[in-house]
């Protein structure tokens, strides 16, 4: 089966900049198309990003877009998700996930990873 692995969070100032990751490992990831989410503590679990596998089409949530930017490397089974310009309330346990499903406007992902903590400080 797909296991991912984020990586990248940690303790970052308000306006400041990090980038996550996301290992896949245990099949190709051929065909497969990237999401990230996050939760806060008491919080419903928000869309963040998503990018498919041909052409990289993007998608992002509403509170992130134009401060935040998903890519991939498909030869080093990679995503990540830059984020910029951050605020208190970009802080989360964000998720990578994957999905078979070739629309990236599908919010259903099958593949998940466990985590990866980012707290915005004033």
């Amino acid at each position: 089966q797909v296991h991912l692995q984020e990586s990248g969070g940690g303790l970052v100032q308000t306006g400041g900049s990090l980038r996550l990751s996301c290992a896949v490992s245990g099949r190709t990831l051929s065909g497969y198309r990237m999401g990230w989410f996050r939760q806060a503590p008491g919080k419903e679990r928000e869309f963040v990003a998503a990018i498919s596998w041909v052409d990289s089409q993007t998608l992002y949530g509403a509170s992130v877009k134009g401060r935040f930017a998903v890519s991939r490397d498909n030869a080093r089974n990679m995503a990540y998700l830059r984020m910029n310009s951050l605020k208190p309330e970009d802080t989360a346990v964000y998720f990578c996930a994957a999905d078979q499903k070739l629309d990236i406007r599908v919010p259903e992902y099958t593949y998940w990873g466990q985590g990866t903590q980012v707290t915005v400080s004033s």
